[in-house]
């Protein structure tokens, strides 16, 4: 059924109504160029929060030709058509010209969609900008979104998203995998190492058959903790670098509100089944304890999203808060490594077999209580007299290490601790 306007765009209510004019002047160029390209009774539809997609989504997947795209026109002759910014792919500091797509009305002929970000001028000469979508129907801009979600899923496999909370908003940083950390490469106790691994793998099997098979929510979530050098990130970059899923670190700040909480959630949501890591969530802001737990209750988390928790101080997260299911599942403390590991982890550093036995054994009795970290410190401090001196001597440097372990220990870790979500 053909709809009815009491305000066409194409009347004139300039004397009553001027802002309407300066509003569908532009509406209606946009329709008739669209119309005049590719008849199809365009339209405008409405996006909710279709600016977390434009703001960085969009450009990315047309910079990477990911979205077959053709510019129809620029909209202002008196705005940018292109843009110096920093060149990516460089390492140092290097500036490349590329064309902007905010002054543009981009088409997408695989999907009928045209998308414009408009700028709209009023008698006292300020502006506003809004993002517009034009299709034939709603159906099909649910369709490009649900386009756009696939293909922003599968590019993100490919690397990792840091989401960082700035006094301007969210920044996103991507980068790519880097060095893989292999499973093998993981010291830790073996049982919690397979629960652990098995949980992340059943999860995203067969798109979590296993939840669907036993009737259970299809979302989790872990908190790692413990004192710090001790391998909890090592264990998530492990688990995220064997993972077939989007990965994106959220780094909690100052600046963390409401609004930012939203984002993240809403961005993670979009590319589920996905793994949201908080690290260090103990510094989350007092006022922003309430919110951000609220949304981990389940209602507002979205099926196929596998949250990692870490944080160094647990002691720090108000129990009156956490004392809940639903927002972290299981909690496990990643210890101080045990003299067997502490062998294992001296051996896989001695690359150049600068130890024999003897020593190997002797350094992982004497530093007990030291953390992964502190282990390297200590197979570096070995090396580089071994470098300049050519002898082997770490008696001296184990009990320097000891000393700034009990320095740096505030408190004894509880395995046993009831502290979780």
């Amino acid at each position: 059924m053909k709809q009815e306007f009491l305000i066409s765009l194409s009347s004139d209510h300039y004397e009553k109504l001027p802002h309407y004019q300066n509003y569908s002047v532009i509406i209606q160029a946009i329709i008739n160029k669209l119309n005049k390209h590719s008849a199809a009774g365009w339209r405008i539809v409405q996006v909710d929060e279709f600016a977390s997609y434009t703001e960085t989504m969009l450009p990315e997947l047309i910079h990477r030709k990911k979205l077959p795209y053709q510019s129809l026109c620029h909209i202002y002759e008196t705005l940018p058509t292109e843009k110096i910014q920093q060149d990516g792919s460089t390492s140092g500091f290097a500036l490349q010209s590329a064309e902007t797509i905010d002054n543009q009305l981009i088409f997408f002929p695989d999907h009928q969609i045209a998308i414009a970000n408009i700028s709209y001028y009023v008698a006292t000469g300020s502006t506003w900008s809004e993002h517009t979508v034009f299709a034939p129907s709603a159906e099909h801009v649910k369709n490009f979104i649900e386009e756009l979600n696939n293909l922003q899923r599968e590019s993100m496999k490919t690397n990792i998203t840091y989401l960082v909370d700035t006094e301007e908003g969210i920044e996103k940083k991507t980068y790519g995998l880097g060095e893989q950390i292999e499973r093998s490469d993981v010291l830790l106790d073996e049982h919690l190492k397979n629960e652990l691994y098995r949980s992340i793998d059943e999860f995203f099997h067969d798109d979590g058959a296993f939840f669907k098979e036993y009737g259970l929510p299809y979302k989790r979530g872990i908190l790692l903790y413990g004192s710090p050098g001790n391998g909890k990130t090592t264990l998530v970059r492990s688990i995220t670098g064997t993972t077939d899923a989007p990965v994106v670190y959220w780094q909690i700040t100052e600046f963390t509100g409401s609004h930012s909480v939203q984002e993240v959630f809403s961005t993670v949501e979009r590319l589920a089944p996905a793994i949201l890591v908080i690290e260090d969530i103990d510094s989350m802001p007092e006022h922003m304890r309430s919110t951000f737990l609220n949304i981990l209750d389940g209602v507002h988390v979205r099926d196929g999203l596998f949250i990692i928790g870490t944080t160094n101080y647990p002691e720090r997260i108000d129990p009156a808060l956490i004392n809940r299911a639903g927002r972290f599942d299981s909690t496990y403390e990643i210890v101080s490594p045990i003299e067997d590991v502490r062998k294992q982890y001296i051996e896989k550093l001695d690359r150049k077999k600068l130890l024999n036995d003897n020593a190997t054994n002797e350094i992982a009795k004497k530093t007990k209580g030291l953390s992964i970290s502190q282990l390297n410190e200590l197979y570096m401090s070995i090396a580089l007299t071994y470098h300049y001196e050519g002898i082997i001597i770490y008696d001296e440097r184990i009990r320097q290490l000891q000393k700034q372990h009990r320095q740096a220990t505030r408190n004894d870790w509880d395995t046993d601790s009831s502290i979780g979500f």
